[in-house]
């Protein structure tokens, strides 16, 4: 799986967010600054944020981004599908309308089963759970494997 540059300053954004005390309104500029990330670049990720309906704003002295939600009802499979589109595709099409034949026909059910491993760990794991460092138990026994660590 390739995560883009873009879905990760996303994630990472809503995590600065989720974090803020208070959950006011924080300024684009202080979420670039916080995590490292362009400043143009994140006004473009914001954006899209804002069109999922991730992230409010609010314009002038007062004004800033806030989550749209709360943190524990957004997952990393939210913002991931919101920046990239669909978790995983198979030359553009759903894992599901990937046709193939002969010995190669089984693959089809190789890729809806990556599938199925990408959402059971995006899809269980939210900004809440980021920013308390407390990621579901299956997670951190994926994690737990050196073979996770390993670099291939």
């Amino acid at each position: 799986m390739h995560i883009t540059a873009k879905a990760d300053y996303a994630v990472r954004t809503l995590v600065e967010l989720a974090a803020v005390d208070g959950g006011g309104p924080a300024k684009a500029e202080a979420l670039a600054v916080a995590q490292g990330i362009p400043h143009k670049f994140l006004e473009s990720v914001l954006s899209d944020l804002r069109r999922a309906d991730l992230v409010r704003s609010r314009r002038g002295p007062d004004g800033g981004y806030w989550l749209a939600r709360e943190a524990s009802d957004i997952s990393v499979a939210d913002v991931m599908r919101a920046i990239d589109g669909p978790l995983a595709s198979v030359r553009g099409q759903r894992p599901e309308d990937a046709e193939y034949s002969g010995p190669a026909e089984p693959l089809t059910r190789v890729w809806l089963a990556v599938r199925a491993n990408l959402r059971s760990v995006l899809e269980s794991v939210s900004l809440a759970d980021i920013v308390d460092d407390d990621l579901p138990n299956f997670v951190n026994e994926l994690i737990s494997e050196p073979a996770a660590w390993a670099r291939r």
